[in-house]
């Protein structure tokens, strides 16, 4: 024997998810790589003085996971002690988001910037039934009248600020929004507080940037959260100028270079691929090709634990600010728009496309965030052309989201071989909200995980973090049960699908997604020894329960980086 096994597990349930997704009871791990699967018999050999024997107690080995679309640097900002918590169940008012603000103020500088994240207003009672009633500078200013406050709604597609961030940014009733951006008015044409989509670089690029302590920090905080929840790998899904002032810069081109260091230092404790974000929101495809071609060579020392696969585009916004693209109108009017620049539909399909046409025959990987029935065919049209126009293999394109994804562009992208990168943790979230904007119908539909599988398209899972918590346990129950967060209602039965199907899109699915499918995703001997340990029998439990099952052990190349076991 030229080398014993640094680790073995024993007596437990590992769920390889290779093509048959088979279940064995044992697993070695020698150097960072599965040297053994099967039983006991297969792993004893390996078994050495220097050897950690786990008895899993019948408990799930599964491959470490993959949140296929996780923002690092700015979860780690969105909560605390670098942001007010405001996401529901912290605040469920407006008065409480008033009170958190005001204690904040007590313990911070007069003058400084006071930042939050997540408030929701299908979960603050005052705004529950009244879609008019929405948050306002009023509901902040009497608690905050000597400090600029900066309240980013859960989705990141609407910021309210208080009245001396206002003045101090020197936004006022003759302000012109960027186009794609809404700046909402009163009745009398004075601004709300309240900032939509391209109209909240506004105020983003008013704030001081995140110091280069303060995203390390961030990304520290966050790659501690994933280590506890099991997850290996993570996509950061736009870094780059275009992030500049998303969010401080939390976004921004100093984020990758945060993210070289701690992997450097040895600090990376999860495996992050990376997408490029040239600009923002309501770019013009002549930005966006300029922007590109400045960002130059973005070589890594260790591909398999930092790389950079592509680039990303903003194609639409969202549909609880009625701006995703879609056929039918919402409830009380309007489609939405594609958020690029242009006068027309035209125009804009024309700016997508070049954007597209541009990024594909430069070779990268396109993720495009895309939420509207009428962007997504747009967005895959767009695919379908360069590719046509300029054939390349194995370009791995995807939409990101996908909540409204069409038959249509389910057909034209299993055709191509592209993905889809959907969110069943926001669709826990926000199922009943949506109703309000597109109807029972259209909302039951969203996110329609069973019939992209059927028509052949590659799913991949992420939690969009910090839109919502990256939790996939809570990810993998809502796609087999379709629940809703509030009250636990049943939304689109018809989309939901089997355990072994979630599974995949968290590991080998999200692995085609980083081009990685070929070393990571599955417990195959010669993969990397990327492990997720559950407390219990995940192949037996019912889905309800899937939330609450603890997390014991993580391992990221053979490293323990989380032991919860106690054996």
């Amino acid at each position: 024997m030229d080398r014993f096994a640094d680790l073995v597990f024993l007596d437990g349930r590992v769920v390889t998810v290779d093509a048959e997704f088979s279940v064995a009871s044992a697993l070695a791990v020698t150097g960072g790589i599965i040297t053994a699967v099967g039983g006991r018999d297969d792993v004893a050999p390996l078994i050495g003085p220097g050897t950690r024997v786990v008895d899993l107690r019948g408990a799930t080995l599964l491959p470490g996971i993959n949140d296929s679309h996780l923002h690092g640097c700015a979860f780690g900002m969105a909560t605390p002690p670098l942001s007010l918590d405001l996401g529901h169940p912290a605040v469920s008012s407006l008065a409480d988001v008033a009170r958190a603000v005001r204690e904040a103020t007590e313990r911070t500088p007069d003058g400084q910037w006071i930042t939050g994240h997540g408030w929701d207003t299908g979960y603050l009672d005052e705004c529950l039934g009244d879609p008019s009633r929405l948050p306002s500078r009023h509901d902040l200013d009497a608690v905050s009248p000597r400090h600029p406050v900066v309240l980013y709604s859960f989705s990141g597609h609407a910021t309210w600020v208080n009245s001396k961030a206002l003045q101090l940014i020197g936004i006022d009733r003759h302000t012109v929004a960027p186009p794609g951006g809404a700046i909402v008015t009163d009745a009398g044409g004075e601004p709300t507080g309240l900032l939509h989509e391209g109209a909240q670089a506004l105020v983003q690029n008013a704030l001081p940037p995140l110091s280069r302590q303060e995203r390390t920090d961030a990304v520290r905080s966050t790659l501690a959260t994933l280590a506890r929840l099991g997850v290996t790998s993570y996509t950061e899904p736009g870094l780059g100028p275009g992030g500049d002032g998303i969010m401080r810069g939390a976004l921004g081109t100093e984020t990758l270079d945060v993210y070289r260091r701690l992997l450097a230092d040895g600090e990376l404790t999860a495996r992050v691929g990376v997408l490029l974000l040239p600009t923002g929101m309501a770019s013009t495809a002549e930005e966006f090709a300029r922007a590109l071609t400045a960002i130059g060579e973005t070589g890594d020392t260790d591909p398999r634990r930092l790389a950079v696969h592509g680039v990303k585009i903003f194609a639409d916004g969202i549909v609880p600010n009625k701006t995703a693209w879609m056929n039918e109108p919402y409830v009380g009017g309007g489609c939405g728009s594609l958020c690029v620049g242009g006068e027309t539909d035209a125009e804009r399909t024309a700016e997508i496309a070049a954007m597209v046409r541009h990024a594909h025959t430069a070779g990268y990987q396109l993720g495009v965030h895309v939420t509207g029935d009428r962007a997504i065919d747009t967005v895959v049209d767009a695919f379908a052309a360069a590719m046509a126009e300029h054939p390349r293999h194995d370009a791995r394109h995807y939409v990101i989201h996908g909540d409204f994804l069409t038959a249509r562009s389910m057909k034209v992208l299993a055709a191509h071989g592209f993905g889809v990168n959907m969110n069943p943790t926001i669709k826990w979230t926000v199922a009943d909200m949506e109703e309000d904007f597109v109807g029972a119908e259209r909302a039951a539909y969203a996110w329609p995980y069973r019939d992209a599988l059927d028509a052949g398209v590659r799913v991949a899972s992420g939690s969009d973090a910090p839109v919502t918590y990256p939790d996939w346990r809570q990810g993998v129950a809502t796609m087999m049960l379709r629940e809703s967060k509030a009250g636990g209602r049943v939304s689109g039965p018809e989309q939901r699908i089997g355990l072994a199907e979630a599974i995949r899109t968290y590991t080998i699915d999200a692995a085609w997604q980083d081009f990685a499918d070929s070393w990571k995703g599955s417990l195959e001997p010669g993969k990397v020894a990327d492990l997720c340990v559950l407390d219990g029998d995940l192949l037996a439990a019912d889905p309800h329960d899937i939330p609450g099952m603890p997390v014991v052990l993580t391992v990221v190349d053979g490293r323990v980086v989380h032991d919860a076991l106690g054996n």
